[in-house]
């Protein structure tokens, strides 16, 4: 199973994913999709896409779209994918099923700080603003939280995101913070708090959904990143190894799996036959549930009746002993 959430800043979220979704229909990068009509007034927008991935692996995924709140064009999405087989990460990215892959597009915003998925983004530089966005990435379930310490000033090589050599599945679901070099005091101040720290110069996976689920801070830390556009060999290792834990679904993902599973339109034939003969059996037991029901109820009561005629034959038989009669 592959989860993601995030936000689209700006207008036409719909009009984007309708759009992407037509797009790779007619490239044949997509068996299917489908626009369900039938969800309630004010509810989240749906769409759902089914394609092949490598090895002839069948995905289904949905994306729901939040309504826009207040006055605000920002709406937020959550997509789930599901395969036949455990989820590769070396498979296309969901995500780029439904939106556009353009640049400046402005789906790929973490929901909670605004940062750009699969991207670099600076610390705030006000202490209460570094508070709020760590204290989010800390606690954050959806996504992998990244923090790098710029042991000095990078040039424009060291400034590229670490994470953009990840594959792109993964890509989307990491979020990259940068701290300057004079705020790791500040940073570290904050991530005390929560049992982890990002070395001098380096770099730490925050603990997210692996919260008291045995994390240990040094198995995620890297001591030194060189910010020149090599490689980060060690860095990409432990985001993959963090992603890979055997993590419980992040806060509100079992309700998004299960109308997945549940709410699912877009079928095959054979999965519309499948469908019926499953509808079938489920009658049938119920059917034949009540009958046995019927039946019960049928011979309790019988012996209801035959107790109540026993009952009142007892009732009605003469006393072994005489009634005394009152006084005059």
């Amino acid at each position: 199973m592959w989860s993601a959430r995030g936000r689209h800043t700006g207008p036409a979220a719909a009009d984007a994913v309708r759009r992407r979704l037509e797009q790779l229909t007619a490239e044949g990068v997509l068996h299917s999709h489908l626009e369900p009509d039938d969800a309630r007034p004010g509810g989240d927008h749906v769409f759902e896409a089914r394609w092949l991935a490598p090895g002839e692996v069948t995905v289904r995924a949905r994306l729901a779209l939040s309504p826009p709140r207040g006055s605000a064009l920002d709406q937020e999405w959550v997509l789930i994918a599901e395969a036949e087989q455990p989820w590769d990460a070396r498979w296309p990215s969901p995500a780029t099923m439904f939106w556009p892959r353009e640049p400046g597009s402005g789906w790929d915003h973490e929901s909670g700080t605004g940062a750009r998925l699969g991207d670099a983004t600076p610390l705030p530089e006000d202490d209460k603003e570094l508070r709020r966005v760590l204290r989010h990435a800390v606690r954050d379930t959806w996504c992998v939280h990244l923090v790098v310490h710029e042991a000095m000033t990078p040039d424009a090589r060291g400034k590229e995101a670490l994470v953009r050599l990840l594959p792109e599945g993964l890509r989307h679901r990491v979020v990259e913070h940068r701290a300057a070099p004079h705020r790791l005091r500040a940073v570290n101040w904050v991530l005390d708090d929560f049992g982890t720290r990002v070395p001098r110069g380096g770099a730490v996976v925050l603990p997210g959904a692996a919260a008291g689920a045995g994390y240990d801070a040094e198995d995620f830390s890297v001591r030194s990143v060189f910010l020149d556009g090599s490689e980060p060999v060690e860095v990409l290792d432990a985001v993959t190894r963090f992603a890979a834990l055997p993590l419980p679904l992040p806060d509100g993902g079992e309700a998004a799996l299960t109308a997945l599973r549940e709410q699912w339109h877009l079928m095959t034939m054979e999965e519309e036959l499948a469908r019926a003969r499953e509808l079938v059996a489920m009658y049938a037991e119920a059917l034949d549930a009540m009958t046995k029901s019927r039946d019960l109820y049928r011979e309790a009561a019988e012996r209801a009746n035959e107790a109540l005629a026993v009952y009142r034959e007892a009732a009605g038989a003469p006393s072994a002993l005489p009634v005394p009669k009152p006084g005059r």
